[in-house]
């Protein structure tokens, strides 16, 4: 295209610049470490994962009143003896700016992390059992759970109390995680990853299926305001 600009200043150089050079395009497929998001040396075997997703999809439905909205969730921890969970221990305590106000506010109750040190015994005998009890020999580790995320889907930009350890299970090359102004794709090839969810964060699926991670909390000093 043959075009001849009536005004050279300094944003058509710019955008003469830009336009010179065509996007990478293969990178957004891989995981790309940046402030607040890392990969742990530490791996498990994603045949296993898939398989354990399944045989406790068996046993157990997903809970939450959120599914419509495509955020479904799936206990791996509880406190000891527990029996039924409430949307509050599901979900948990987090801060957001939700409009033109700019205003953070905090929504839902804070949750004791470290309170979740029992393995759910509906799923006793998976291997997510395996996986809990290696995270908790290097990790002090609090909520444990299958999070299904549906297609085209995303979360609110918002803060939470503690970070997260995040084991992809099914995804695609459409699903992100964002922390501050960092965004990445998460493989599922068995990789666990660091994601400082203190910080503000969101995960989207622009993919054509649901995308399920095992997301455990970390039972360090939570944030509190």
């Amino acid at each position: 295209m043959s075009f001849s600009p009536e005004i050279l200043d300094a944003d058509v150089q710019a955008v003469n610049a830009w336009m010179a050079h065509r996007p990478n395009t293969t990178s957004v497929a891989k995981f790309t470490p940046g402030p607040g998001i890392q990969k742990l040396a530490l791996t498990f075997d994603i045949v296993k994962l898939r398989q354990a997703l399944e045989t406790c999809l068996e046993r157990e439905s997903y809970q939450g009143g959120m599914q419509d909205a495509g955020f479904a969730a799936l206990p791996l921890t509880q406190r000891p003896g527990q029996t039924e969970w409430t949307e509050n221990d599901l979900s948990g305590r987090y801060w957001l700016r939700a409009d033109e106000r700019y205003v953070e506010e905090p929504r839902e109750d804070l949750v004791d992390e470290a309170q979740f040190s029992e393995f759910n015994p509906k799923f006793n005998g998976t291997y997510f059992e395996e996986v809990h009890h290696e995270l908790s020999k290097r990790f002090p580790i609090g909520r444990t759970r299958i999070l299904s995320k549906g297609l085209y889907n995303c979360n609110s930009w918002h803060r939470d109390p503690e970070p997260r350890l995040h084991i992809p299970v099914i995804t695609n090359p459409g699903s992100l995680f964002v922390v501050n102004h960092h965004v990445t794709h998460l493989p599922a090839d068995g990789s666990v990853y660091f994601t400082d969810t203190r910080g503000y964060h969101t995960a989207l699926n622009g993919g054509d299926h649901h995308r399920v991670h095992v997301v455990a909390a970390l039972a360090y000093d939570q944030i509190t305001e």
